[in-house]
């Protein structure tokens, strides 16, 4: 496909971070200042994950209020308007929002607002995965996952687990997720983005329906086709990852062994600014990279579909457009 029909292409998208993907013009309204793109975004030669992380210091001080968050989740919608994404999953962290005057209900009602004016507004339908933190304790954790529970089907989609994969493994999140799982909530795991293939196991263990990245799966196909036989969602982030240097170069990538593994592989962009991509952008550089055919991103956008957190009306109306 040219540029123009990946821009074209209807499209959805499954693991985007809000705070990493709000725009240029928006941070500089909240900060009340001009922005230089290398504040915002990493450079071709990014060295680090911590190099990487260090850049959602400025988006992370303009949603510390409701306007802040309101105008955050409009803003995320806008931005992907503009590639022809028609359904979105937008991940954050509500505990990193939480302030003395605004608490975790404020924190996810203020971004539903501004959200569902972006539905309105640009017609991109979403939903809203709340990330519990690897470095929070079990009990802040467990009590946003019961606080946000209360707005499962009501804009809010899933849970998740982010932060330091290194540090923090699947294996100490047992519990919390088996008390998620209890509440009802479905839920999508970081994991294997570090290397690390028992923390992909551990979260299929724990009842997760996606993996993010999932990148320590290469070379093991024990693992790769108990994943596929379950139908578990693959939601790969390639620049992203080659940016965080989670691989060492795009021929460390699983991309292409994946895909001929039918894995269900879906696209996604991970940090919109931070990376400084888009997921036609994404679309692009896997078809260059890997050679991966028309038809092939087509079955990506059906996959995505299929292991959307979304009711069944929503993907039956996804299906007509991917």
């Amino acid at each position: 496909m040219t540029i123009k029909e990946l821009t074209a292409l209807p499209k959805v998208e499954l693991h985007c971070h809000l705070d990493g993907s709000l725009s240029r013009g928006f941070i500089e309204k909240r900060l009340g200042r001009k922005v230089s793109q290398s504040e915002l975004s990493v450079s071709e030669d990014c060295r680090s994950l911590n190099e990487y992380l260090e850049k959602f210091d400025l988006p992370g001080k303009c949603i510390m209020d409701e306007t802040g968050l309101k105008e955050a989740g409009y803003d995320v919608l806008k931005s992907m308007k503009q590639e022809n994404v028609c359904y979105a999953e937008i991940r954050f962290a509500p505990l990193l929002s939480e302030t003395p005057d605004m608490n975790c209900n404020k924190v996810i009602e203020a971004l539903l607002a501004g959200l569902e004016k972006g539905k309105r507004d640009f017609g991109v339908e979403y939903g809203v995965i709340t990330c519990a933190m690897r470095h929070h304790s079990e009990e802040e954790n467990a009590r946003m996952l019961r606080t946000v529970r209360e707005y499962l089907g009501h804009g809010v989609c899933a849970a998740d687990l982010a932060g330091a994969e290194s540090l923090y493994p699947m294996s100490e999140f047992m519990e919390l997720f088996k008390k998620t799982k209890a509440l009802g909530m479905p839920f999508t795991l970081h994991a294997g983005e570090c290397g690390n293939v028992q923390n992909i196991l551990d979260s299929v263990e724990a009842g997760a329906g996606r993996i993010g990245h999932g990148i320590a799966m290469r070379g093991h196909a024990d693992v790769q086709k108990e994943l596929q036989k379950k139908g578990i969602g693959i939601e790969m982030c390639p620049i992203s990852n080659l940016q965080t240097k989670a691989v060492g170069s795009t021929k460390d990538y699983p991309m292409r062994e994946f895909l001929n593994v039918r894995l269900k592989v879906t696209v996604n962009t991970d940090n919109r600014t931070v990376s400084n991509t888009t997921l036609t952008k994404e679309l692009e550089f896997i078809q260059k990279t890997y050679g991966t055919t028309d038809e092939e991103i087509h079955l990506m956008m059906r996959n995505a579909v299929d292991v959307a957190f979304a009711d069944d009306s929503v993907k039956e109306r996804m299906l007509k457009y991917v």
